[in-house]
């Protein structure tokens, strides 16, 4: 009767875990700004952030100072931008394989 419980919680882990993780394999515009200044988000410093489907997520495989400076008048921490992404969300964060700025028509 234990090996059975055990089977059946080891195979509801799998399950919720393959579920946690999206892939984004075809680029989708997102929006893009600091996770603390825009977003609310909690953290400890300024870090680049996206909104996918109304959820924001930190990023990681790029870095908010990458994309020029955070505090510049359209920086990240004044500005919500958009971005081309693709990537996996995994454990509640973004895993960016590309990130490109999309620049605002003046």
């Amino acid at each position: 009767m234990k090996k059975t419980a055990f089977m059946i919680f080891l195979l509801i882990g799998i399950s919720t875990q393959a579920q946690s993780k999206k892939v984004i394999d075809k680029p989708q515009i997102v929006e893009a700004s600091c996770g603390e200044c825009k977003f609310g988000m909690k953290g400890e410093s300024c870090d680049l952030a996206v909104r996918i489907d109304g959820k924001t997520y930190f990023v990681d495989g790029t870095k908010i100072d990458q994309h020029g400076d955070a505090h510049a008048e359209d920086g990240f921490c004044k500005a919500i931008r958009k971005a081309s992404v693709t990537g996996t969300i995994e454990k509640n964060r973004f895993k960016a394989t590309s990130f490109t700025l999309i620049e605002e028509k003046k």
